[in-house]
């Protein structure tokens, strides 16, 4: 059997070409892995190569894309490319074509990617669980940091129960059934994957260059309307092992968090209660976070298995460097929270809270926006944050 790294010769339309094996036959099922497999039976020339009628300035085109996996439209007939690239069945550069022509057609500016994703089928309805999975710890602080009125901004979105007015008319409905089940609500990516929330169930996908995206995980049909989704698709060690990936979402209190493995397969990890709708999910490295304006900060630790809610002041802002937590709070200070070193840094059952920044006129921090620069410390972190001076 011929190795992966074995040179090709090939005479197209009287042109020869060389290149490995490897090169051709990256995309599965296309004209070269079948004539390279024998599938196709080959014509060679006096000198030995594998002879292709075909034209070989846009072949030329065709084979830098199989080395490269890139594409540069400029200068070339994009019909005239995708007509030959599905004469050699390479499928990733098909839908590449495919999406410079539409941007030809339209105006639509500069899109990046773009896929057609079916509507899924409707799943299985989840099993019912009433207790929490795990630990949970619930606990406060009451004097270093006080509380104060809360006071809303456009960067913590306020408390809407079931996200707004398509929330408050869902719950009217029996059950807070959605009336349009196959209806996207939120969208969120993280490197290859993306997961798409419909009304009562979350799916995510992947995309592969040979193969273009793929549907890998379906929730069960919760009973409550998704708020929030959050997605990880590079767990990077702990229990639950580099190739799984970690998606939660949050339907107003309650936060469900599954582990997806390699083969699709998701098993539910824990629900948990921020014991107030959650406003933000998110993961900070393998930590999973939920806040709320409120004041409510619940962290899932990856190591540990532990869900803990924190009281802190009423929040008006967050951001994330590397493993801090940064609140911007109502009374004019920047908390932060290391939520990669808890539960070793607890005190009293309470998540170690240290106060970075505060205002001199005590104003709020209403937007916050972090840059942690390379090889450096959160200390050497630049720090851009807007008061408010109403």
């Amino acid at each position: 059997m011929a190795r992966t790294g074995e040179i090709i010769h090939l005479n197209v339309g009287g042109k020869r070409f060389s290149t490995s094996r490897q090169t051709l036959t990256w995309v599965p099922d296309s004209f070269f892995s079948s004539l390279l497999s024998g599938r196709i039976s080959t014509l060679k020339d006096e000198t030995g190569a594998i002879f292709i009628d075909r034209d070989p300035t846009v072949f030329a085109t065709i084979l830098n894309f199989l080395r490269t996996k890139e594409l540069h439209p400029r200068n070339i007939n994009v019909l005239l490319l995708m007509h030959e690239a599905e004469f050699y069945g390479i499928t990733p550069l098909v839908r590449k074509l495919q999406l410079c022509d539409e941007l030809e057609k339209s105006s639509c500016g500069s899109v990046l990617f773009n896929g057609y994703l079916p509507p899924p089928v409707y799943p299985a309805k989840r099993m019912n669980r009433h207790s929490v999975a795990g630990p949970q710890f619930v606990s406060g602080r009451s004097g270093s940091i006080g509380r104060a009125p809360v006071r809303r901004s456009n960067t913590m979105p306020p408390n809407l129960g079931n996200a707004g007015i398509l929330g408050r008319a869902l719950e009217e409905r029996p059950n807070g059934q959605s009336s349009d089940p196959g209806m996207v609500r939120i969208v969120c990516g993280h490197h290859n994957w993306i997961a798409v929330a419909y009304a009562q169930f979350v799916v995510c996908y992947r995309v592969k260059e040979s193969s273009g995206w793929q549907q890998v995980f379906t929730s069960p049909w919760l009973e409550r309307v998704i708020d929030r989704v959050a997605l990880n698709a590079k767990v990077m060690g702990g229990s639950l092992g580099d190739n799984d990936k970690m998606v939660a979402v949050a339907s107003c209190s309650e936060i469900i968090l599954w582990a997806i493995q390699t083969d699709g397969n998701g098993t539910e990890i824990g629900v948990f209660s921020l014991n107030v709708p959650a406003e933000a999910l998110f993961f900070v490295g393998n930590q999973l976070i939920a806040t709320s304006h409120t004041g409510k900060v619940g962290v899932w630790n990856a190591v540990t298995k532990h869900w803990q809610n924190q009281d802190v002041v009423p929040i008006n802002s967050y951001d994330t460097a590397g493993s801090f937590l940064l609140l911007g709070c109502n009374n004019g200070s920047i908390y932060y929270i290391d939520v990669q070193k808890f539960p070793l840094r607890m005190k009293d059952n309470d998540l170690l809270v240290t106060e970075l920044y505060r205002d001199p006129s005590e104003d709020a921090i209403t937007a916050l926006s972090v840059y942690l620069t390379p090889k450096t410390s959160m200390a050497t972190a630049f720090l851009l944050t807007e008061l408010d001076k109403n």
